[in-house]
């Protein structure tokens, strides 16, 4: 009843799953995932101890493969399982029971398990694995577009009702304090792999610092900065171009008011987006030639 595609970026630090299922919520039952340790996605009739019991063993260092077959050796229902795992080193299994529903199957390669039951047939992970190996970028990017392949493929032959994208990095969550990087989840949508498509864009623009140039925190941006600030009743002082702590603590209360506290940083340098959304708010300040938005573009 779910296609997913379990995957690992050693070298970057990533590790996560896409799935999508006629299935409501599969984002709470499908993926786990540990940074520096690995991934898994556990479907048809899912086994969810296979989760954390898969993490515990490759955390222990035993390879993927060995660590789903000890698991699914103690399994009696194993042959109603699909289960796919990938570990600290993108070493990848996957199983398909006897017993899932036709089209059922899988395949891996490396760094990635891909594996579907109930679906309109094998093109739906012939097209996850291709798609995932031609895409460039980070491991979120190739997950998602196999799953919007797989999903154009035609996915769960019942129809879509879900979907879901997690991937872990040390220290990559919010603040520093996990490693969920990317926690997303679309828990009952009728185009939801598309819709999880657009909750990434979302997520993208405004928590992962990817594609946001920093610029430097001369005197001519930092007036104009504390000006608008100032219109925003954040910053009392003399619109001075001293990036000092007046200014600082005025811009963190702003950004932290509108979510884009993750672009803040210690040191003589500014994210552009904080530039730009400022200036959205503030556009009765004109900027001047010499100092256009689309210096910091």
């Amino acid at each position: 009843m779910t296609f997913s595609i379990v995957a690992a970026d050693p070298g970057a630090g990533d590790w996560g799953v896409a799935v999508a299922s006629r299935f409501p919520c599969v984002g709470a039952v499908v993926p786990w995932a540990r940074a520096g340790v690995g991934a898994v996605a556990t479907q048809s009739w899912a086994n969810t101890s296979l989760g954390p019991a898969g993490l515990s063993l490759m955390g222990e260092g035993v390879p993927a493969e060995e660590a789903l077959r000890r698991l699914l050796d103690q399994d009696e229902g194993r042959e109603d399982r699909q289960v796919g795992f990938v570990d600290a080193a993108g070493r990848a299994a996957s199983f398909t029971g006897s017993k899932c529903m036709a089209w059922a199957g899988g395949a891996t390669g490396p760094g990635f398990a891909a594996q579907g039951n109930i679906l309109v047939g094998e093109q739906v992970v012939a097209d996850l694995v291709r798609v995932f190996a031609e895409t460039e970028g980070d491991l979120c990017d190739r997950l998602l577009a196999a799953l919007v392949a797989g999903d154009a493929a035609g996915g769960d032959r019942r129809g879509r009702q879900s979907a879901a994208l997690l991937v872990v990095r040390e220290r990559g969550g919010y603040e520093g304090r996990n490693d969920r990087y990317i926690d997303l989840r679309v828990d009952d949508h009728p185009e939801a792999p598309q819709e999880l498509t657009r909750l990434f864009e979302v997520w993208d623009t405004t928590m992962l610092i990817r594609n946001d140039p920093l610029v430097p925190a001369d005197p001519e941006l930092v007036a104009d900065l504390q000006r608008r600030l100032a219109l925003l009743g954040r910053f009392a002082g003399d619109p001075s171009g001293a990036y000092d702590e007046p200014t600082r603590t005025a811009l963190a209360g702003w950004a932290g008011e509108h979510n884009l506290e993750g672009r803040l940083r210690e040191d003589d340098q500014i994210s552009n987006l904080l530039v730009m959304e400022i200036r959205d708010l503030t556009p009765e300040l004109p900027t001047a030639d010499h100092t256009s938005a689309s210096s910091w573009q």
